[in-house]
Protein backbone atom coordinates (compact mmCIF):
# COMPACT_ATOMS: atom_id res chain seq x y z
CA UNK A 1 0.00 0.00 0.00
CA UNK A 2 1.25 3.49 -0.97
CA UNK A 3 1.90 5.40 2.38
CA UNK A 4 -0.44 8.54 1.81
CA UNK A 5 0.68 11.90 1.75
CA UNK A 6 -0.62 15.45 1.11
CA UNK A 7 -2.10 16.39 -2.31
CA UNK A 8 -4.10 19.29 -3.46
CA UNK A 9 -6.40 21.86 -1.08
CA UNK A 10 -9.33 23.21 -3.25
CA UNK A 11 -10.79 26.89 -2.44
CA UNK A 12 -12.44 26.83 0.43
CA UNK A 13 -16.23 26.09 -0.01
CA UNK A 14 -18.93 28.64 0.96
CA UNK A 15 -21.46 28.97 3.34
CA UNK A 16 -25.12 30.80 2.88
CA UNK A 17 -25.61 33.32 4.47
CA UNK A 18 -28.74 32.70 6.16
CA UNK A 19 -26.75 29.75 7.81
CA UNK A 20 -25.46 31.01 11.87
CA UNK A 21 -22.04 30.50 12.31
CA UNK A 22 -20.51 29.59 15.19
CA UNK A 23 -18.69 32.21 17.11
CA UNK A 24 -15.51 31.10 16.82
CA UNK A 25 -14.82 30.44 12.82
CA UNK A 26 -11.61 32.04 11.80
CA UNK A 27 -10.79 33.47 15.07
CA UNK A 28 -7.58 32.00 16.67
CA UNK A 29 -9.40 30.17 18.94
CA UNK A 30 -12.80 29.60 20.38
CA UNK A 31 -14.59 31.27 23.71
CA UNK A 32 -13.60 29.04 26.73
CA UNK A 33 -16.52 27.48 27.70
CA UNK A 34 -18.10 28.03 31.57
CA UNK A 35 -21.11 26.63 31.56
CA UNK A 36 -22.16 23.35 33.11
CA UNK A 37 -21.39 19.65 31.81
CA UNK A 38 -24.78 18.40 32.89
CA UNK A 39 -27.48 20.24 30.08
CA UNK A 40 -31.30 21.32 30.76
CA UNK A 41 -33.65 19.50 28.66
CA UNK A 42 -34.09 22.55 25.88
CA UNK A 43 -30.55 22.23 25.36
CA UNK A 44 -30.48 18.04 25.25
CA UNK A 45 -33.69 18.81 22.52
CA UNK A 46 -31.72 21.11 20.28
CA UNK A 47 -28.61 18.39 20.63
CA UNK A 48 -31.46 15.52 19.86
CA UNK A 49 -31.83 17.26 16.75
CA UNK A 50 -27.95 18.61 15.58
CA UNK A 51 -26.76 15.14 16.43
CA UNK A 52 -29.52 13.34 13.95
CA UNK A 53 -28.48 15.42 11.59
CA UNK A 54 -24.63 14.73 11.36
CA UNK A 55 -25.66 10.95 11.74
CA UNK A 56 -27.33 11.26 8.34
CA UNK A 57 -24.87 13.52 7.18
CA UNK A 58 -22.25 10.88 8.01
CA UNK A 59 -24.29 7.94 6.42
CA UNK A 60 -24.80 9.88 2.89
CA UNK A 61 -20.83 10.80 3.18
CA UNK A 62 -20.53 7.50 3.39
CA UNK A 63 -22.34 6.12 0.70
CA UNK A 64 -19.91 7.63 -1.57
CA UNK A 65 -16.73 6.37 -0.37
CA UNK A 66 -15.80 4.18 -2.70
CA UNK A 67 -12.53 3.66 -4.93
CA UNK A 68 -12.07 6.47 -7.48
CA UNK A 69 -13.55 9.31 -5.04
CA UNK A 70 -11.04 11.85 -3.94
CA UNK A 71 -12.04 12.80 -0.39
CA UNK A 72 -12.33 16.44 -1.59
CA UNK A 73 -15.32 15.19 -3.39
CA UNK A 74 -16.60 13.59 -0.15
CA UNK A 75 -15.96 17.04 1.97
CA UNK A 76 -18.48 18.67 -0.59
CA UNK A 77 -21.14 16.52 -0.14
CA UNK A 78 -20.72 16.51 3.71
CA UNK A 79 -20.64 20.51 3.10
CA UNK A 80 -23.67 20.63 1.08
CA UNK A 81 -25.99 18.04 2.76
CA UNK A 82 -25.56 20.26 6.01
CA UNK A 83 -25.63 23.68 4.38
CA UNK A 84 -29.00 22.52 2.53
CA UNK A 85 -30.62 21.51 6.35
CA UNK A 86 -29.50 24.90 7.59
CA UNK A 87 -26.57 23.68 9.60
CA UNK A 88 -22.87 25.05 9.76
CA UNK A 89 -20.16 22.49 9.34
CA UNK A 90 -18.33 22.44 12.55
CA UNK A 91 -14.72 22.13 11.71
CA UNK A 92 -14.73 24.98 8.89
CA UNK A 93 -12.70 27.84 9.97
CA UNK A 94 -12.51 25.82 13.74
CA UNK A 95 -8.43 26.77 14.52
CA UNK A 96 -8.04 27.06 10.86
CA UNK A 97 -9.21 24.07 9.79
CA UNK A 98 -9.75 24.77 5.90
CA UNK A 99 -12.82 21.87 5.64
CA UNK A 100 -16.20 20.90 6.13
CA UNK A 101 -15.27 17.47 7.48
CA UNK A 102 -12.26 15.14 8.74
CA UNK A 103 -11.39 12.63 6.14
CA UNK A 104 -8.18 10.05 7.53
CA UNK A 105 -7.53 7.57 5.16
CA UNK A 106 -5.37 4.07 6.23
CA UNK A 107 -2.58 5.09 8.64
CA UNK A 108 -3.97 8.50 9.35
CA UNK A 109 -5.45 8.41 12.85
CA UNK A 110 -7.38 11.62 13.06
CA UNK A 111 -7.92 15.31 11.16
CA UNK A 112 -7.26 14.29 7.72
CA UNK A 113 -7.64 17.14 5.25
CA UNK A 114 -10.06 16.82 2.43
CA UNK A 115 -8.31 16.75 -0.77
CA UNK A 116 -7.46 15.62 -4.15
CA UNK A 117 -6.24 12.56 -3.07
CA UNK A 118 -8.27 9.85 -4.72
CA UNK A 119 -9.38 6.40 -2.59
CA UNK A 120 -7.91 3.60 -3.78
CA UNK A 121 -9.47 -0.13 -3.29
CA UNK A 122 -8.79 -1.61 -0.35
CA UNK A 123 -8.77 1.69 1.86
CA UNK A 124 -10.53 2.50 4.59
CA UNK A 125 -11.74 5.87 5.42
CA UNK A 126 -12.92 7.67 8.55
CA UNK A 127 -15.21 10.65 8.05
CA UNK A 128 -15.61 12.69 10.80
CA UNK A 129 -18.56 15.45 10.75
CA UNK A 130 -20.28 17.60 13.02
CA UNK A 131 -22.99 19.73 12.30
CA UNK A 132 -23.74 23.26 13.94
CA UNK A 133 -27.29 23.62 14.08
CA UNK A 134 -29.83 25.74 16.08
CA UNK A 135 -26.77 26.78 18.57
CA UNK A 136 -25.48 23.20 19.08
CA UNK A 137 -23.33 21.11 17.93
CA UNK A 138 -23.48 17.03 17.33
CA UNK A 139 -20.26 15.50 16.41
CA UNK A 140 -20.24 11.90 15.01
CA UNK A 141 -17.59 9.84 12.94
CA UNK A 142 -17.61 6.25 11.46
CA UNK A 143 -14.84 4.69 9.49
CA UNK A 144 -15.51 3.00 5.89
CA UNK A 145 -14.67 0.10 4.20
CA UNK A 146 -13.74 0.81 -0.21
CA UNK A 147 -13.58 -1.54 -2.72
CA UNK A 148 -11.87 -5.08 -0.81
CA UNK A 149 -10.38 -4.14 1.45
CA UNK A 150 -8.21 -7.01 3.15
CA UNK A 151 -9.44 -9.18 6.78
CA UNK A 152 -6.69 -7.68 9.16
CA UNK A 153 -7.65 -4.31 8.33
CA UNK A 154 -11.73 -4.74 8.06
CA UNK A 155 -11.32 -6.78 11.80
CA UNK A 156 -9.66 -3.35 12.83
CA UNK A 157 -13.01 -1.52 11.88
CA UNK A 158 -15.63 -3.68 13.16
CA UNK A 159 -13.67 -4.17 17.03
CA UNK A 160 -13.41 -0.34 16.36
CA UNK A 161 -16.83 -0.14 16.22
CA UNK A 162 -17.06 -2.64 19.18
CA UNK A 163 -14.81 -1.17 21.43
CA UNK A 164 -17.28 2.12 20.87
CA UNK A 165 -20.25 0.23 21.67
CA UNK A 166 -18.72 -1.20 24.52
CA UNK A 167 -17.49 2.45 26.13
CA UNK A 168 -21.10 3.56 25.68
CA UNK A 169 -22.30 0.34 28.06
CA UNK A 170 -19.88 1.37 30.41
CA UNK A 171 -21.67 4.84 30.43
CA UNK A 172 -24.12 4.63 34.09
CA UNK A 173 -24.48 7.65 36.42
CA UNK A 174 -22.17 7.51 39.29
CA UNK A 175 -19.44 6.19 37.95
CA UNK A 176 -16.23 7.78 37.01
CA UNK A 177 -15.45 8.78 33.47
CA UNK A 178 -12.31 6.82 33.43
CA UNK A 179 -14.01 3.79 33.42
CA UNK A 180 -14.63 4.19 29.71
CA UNK A 181 -11.44 4.21 28.64
CA UNK A 182 -10.52 1.18 31.12
CA UNK A 183 -13.27 -0.92 28.92
CA UNK A 184 -11.81 0.25 25.44
CA UNK A 185 -8.47 -0.43 26.50
CA UNK A 186 -8.84 -4.18 27.65
CA UNK A 187 -10.95 -4.88 25.17
CA UNK A 188 -8.52 -3.56 22.49
CA UNK A 189 -5.52 -5.21 24.40
CA UNK A 190 -6.87 -8.56 23.86
CA UNK A 191 -6.56 -8.14 20.14
CA UNK A 192 -3.04 -6.46 20.42
CA UNK A 193 -4.37 -2.86 19.30
CA UNK A 194 -2.46 0.19 20.18
CA UNK A 195 -5.14 2.68 22.10
CA UNK A 196 -4.24 6.62 20.83
CA UNK A 197 -4.00 8.41 24.26
CA UNK A 198 -3.20 11.96 23.34
CA UNK A 199 -6.66 12.79 21.27
CA UNK A 200 -9.90 12.30 23.66
CA UNK A 201 -13.70 12.40 23.38
CA UNK A 202 -14.77 15.34 25.03
CA UNK A 203 -17.87 17.72 26.72
CA UNK A 204 -20.11 18.60 23.73
CA UNK A 205 -23.00 21.26 23.22
CA UNK A 206 -23.25 24.92 22.90
CA UNK A 207 -19.64 24.84 22.75
CA UNK A 208 -17.77 22.16 20.21
CA UNK A 209 -15.56 21.30 22.98
CA UNK A 210 -16.65 21.95 26.69
CA UNK A 211 -13.38 20.95 28.18
CA UNK A 212 -14.54 17.74 29.66
CA UNK A 213 -12.01 14.88 28.44
CA UNK A 214 -12.79 11.29 28.21
CA UNK A 215 -9.28 9.26 27.61
CA UNK A 216 -9.78 6.29 25.72
CA UNK A 217 -7.42 4.29 28.33
CA UNK A 218 -7.46 4.06 31.95
CA UNK A 219 -6.66 7.44 33.02
CA UNK A 220 -6.88 7.49 36.68
CA UNK A 221 -6.37 11.43 36.57
CA UNK A 222 -9.80 12.05 34.59
CA UNK A 223 -12.40 10.52 36.93
CA UNK A 224 -14.71 13.16 37.02
CA UNK A 225 -18.37 11.88 37.77
CA UNK A 226 -20.65 10.67 35.22
CA UNK A 227 -24.14 12.13 36.00
CA UNK A 228 -27.34 12.50 34.35
CA UNK A 229 -27.87 15.03 31.90
CA UNK A 230 -24.31 15.27 31.08
CA UNK A 231 -23.49 15.16 26.91
CA UNK A 232 -19.80 14.36 25.51
CA UNK A 233 -18.44 12.32 22.64
CA UNK A 234 -16.52 8.85 23.11
CA UNK A 235 -14.51 8.15 19.95
CA UNK A 236 -11.71 5.60 20.48
CA UNK A 237 -8.49 5.68 17.87
CA UNK A 238 -7.63 2.09 17.77
CA UNK A 239 -4.25 1.21 15.75
CA UNK A 240 -2.89 -2.44 14.20
CA UNK A 241 0.47 -1.07 15.85
CA UNK A 242 1.72 1.21 17.91
CA UNK A 243 -0.63 4.00 19.45
CA UNK A 244 2.56 6.44 18.95
CA UNK A 245 2.00 9.22 16.34
CA UNK A 246 3.08 11.52 14.16
CA UNK A 247 1.82 14.98 12.87
CA UNK A 248 2.31 16.42 9.17
CA UNK A 249 3.27 19.62 8.44
CA UNK A 250 -0.07 21.04 8.08
CA UNK A 251 -0.75 21.08 11.88
CA UNK A 252 -3.75 18.39 11.58
CA UNK A 253 -2.80 15.51 9.75
CA UNK A 254 -2.02 12.74 12.25
CA UNK A 255 -0.78 9.67 10.93
CA UNK A 256 0.65 6.39 13.24
CA UNK A 257 4.27 6.00 13.71
CA UNK A 258 4.82 2.61 12.50
CA UNK A 259 2.78 3.99 9.22
CA UNK A 260 0.22 0.92 9.94
CA UNK A 261 -3.53 1.35 9.39
CA UNK A 262 -5.81 3.17 12.35
CA UNK A 263 -9.74 3.29 12.87
CA UNK A 264 -11.99 5.22 14.67
CA UNK A 265 -15.62 5.84 15.71
CA UNK A 266 -17.81 8.28 17.51
CA UNK A 267 -21.34 9.41 18.82
CA UNK A 268 -22.29 12.23 20.61
CA UNK A 269 -23.86 10.42 23.82
CA UNK A 270 -26.56 12.00 26.60
CA UNK A 271 -26.08 10.71 30.07
CA UNK A 272 -29.25 8.89 31.23
CA UNK A 273 -30.87 7.46 34.46
CA UNK A 274 -30.02 3.85 32.92
CA UNK A 275 -26.96 4.80 31.08
CA UNK A 276 -26.52 6.72 27.84
CA UNK A 277 -28.75 7.55 24.86
CA UNK A 278 -26.95 7.56 20.91
CA UNK A 279 -27.38 11.23 19.81
CA UNK A 280 -25.67 10.74 17.14
CA UNK A 281 -27.98 8.14 15.19
CA UNK A 282 -29.76 8.59 11.74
Amino acid sequence: MTPVAPATLSPRRPVPAHVVRPEYVDREAPAPYTGPEVKDAETIERMRVAGRLAAQAREEVGRHVVPGVTTDELDRIGHEFLCDHGAYPSTLGYRGFPKSLCSSVNEVVCHGIPDSRVVEDGDIVNIDITAFLDGVHGDTNATFLAGDVDEESRLLVERTREALERGIRAVKPGRRINVIGRVIESFAKRHGYGVVREFTGHGIGTHFHSGLIVPHYDDPQHDDLIEVGMTFTIEPMLNLGTHEWEMWDDGWTVVTADKRRSAQFEHTLLVTADGAEVLTNP
